[in-house]
């Protein structure tokens, strides 16, 4: 065995590296929100980076334990408690049979938290993948998000690590009230006037309360203007797309987007940046930076040189 959900949170999924190769086929990959938190989180338990964790959003769930096993909790603080008292952050630690972990609401540092179990948790590959797609009933627990009486299994779980001592990060603190998010222009910036790409970059907007784990829709007091009426014949979507609308209004576009899309896209969000995003609430500004596709790549590389050497330091590869 392995848990018991006696309280699910408001939206509770199971989340791995995501579901790839079938955008074609109209089924989106899903996937983390905050992938920096999502791979730490498997780093510290000494997981694939890639395995399957809980993605607890607001509120995160109350999980009775059935078995020992070492987990580690990272991204947004959700007031996590063992048996009562404050569990760590960004550490891994080891919960004993019979524990109750639980997690309260968002405290002002993040909104999204991640659990991840040594080992893995035992949730069937559908389409090569254990994450959770809402919209279309896919991977996780019957493919929607936790509910109470849930039980989920550990596939192997480990109550030993090598250098538990190391296995401690210090926390992350995400930005508040606003965030600036590099953008690489393109595909279709040729629909935008140049005089429109820049006022784009030169203005803010503010996150509304249509955000969730499909897209994150903006406010502009000034609309972006197009050339034309502002859509395209439908083409691919990428997590951090940022399209826009006949209205004038940017909706990035985050892990549980549509496959396909027929509205004009400005930009893409780099992938480094899409962590402050998905940390973000509703009335935080944004703001956008022009960058080149040669810097956001090698900033992602960057990430990945930093995902590797902390594995060594771990011992773990």
């Amino acid at each position: 065995m392995g848990i018991v959900v006696e309280n699910p949170g408001i939206l509770t999924t199971v989340q791995d590296e995501g579901r790839f190769g079938y955008q074609q086929f109209g089924v989106s990959p899903a996937g983390p929100m905050d992938t920096q938190s999502f791979y730490l989180a498997n780093i510290l338990v000494g997981n694939k980076r890639s395995e399957g964790v809980l993605e607890m959003t607001f509120q995160g769930p109350t999980l009775r334990f059935e078995k020992d096993i070492i987990v580690a909790i990272t991204g947004g603080d959700l007031k996590a408690t063992l048996n009562g008292e404050p569990a760590p952050m960004y550490q891994a630690f080891l919960v004993h049979a019979g524990d109750v972990l639980s997690f309260g609401m968002i405290s002002g540092n993040g909104r999204i938290g991640y659990l991840a179990f040594a080992g893995g948790l035992d949730i069937p590959l559908v389409m090569g993948s254990k994450s959770t797609l809402m919209r279309n009933n896919l991977g996780g627990v019957h493919g929607r998000k936790l509910e109470k009486g849930d039980v989920i299994g550990f596939a192997n779980p480990k109550t030993e690590l090598p250098n538990m001592e190391l296995r401690k990060l210090e926390p992350e603190v995400f930005p508040k009230n606003e965030i600036t998010l590099r953008v690489v222009t393109g595909p279709q910036d040729s629909e935008f006037t140049e005089k429109e790409l820049k006022r784009f970059f030169w203005y803010g907007a503010e996150i509304t309360n249509e955000f969730d784990r499909m897209g994150c829709r903006l406010k502009r007091e000034e609309p972006v203007q197009h050339k034309g009426d502002g859509n395209i014949i439908s083409d691919g979507i990428a997590f951090g797309s940022i399209q826009v609308p006949s209205n004038g209004q940017p909706i990035i576009m985050l892990a549980d987007r549509q496959s396909t899309g027929g509205y004009t896209k400005i930009g893409t969000v780099i992938a480094v940046d899409l962590p402050k995003l998905a940390q973000s609430v509703p009335g935080y500004k944004v703001r956008f930076i022009r960058v080149g596709i040669e810097l956001a790549q090698n900033l992602y590389i960057r990430r990945l040189q930093q995902f590797k050497s902390l594995e060594k330091q771990l011992g773990q590869r």
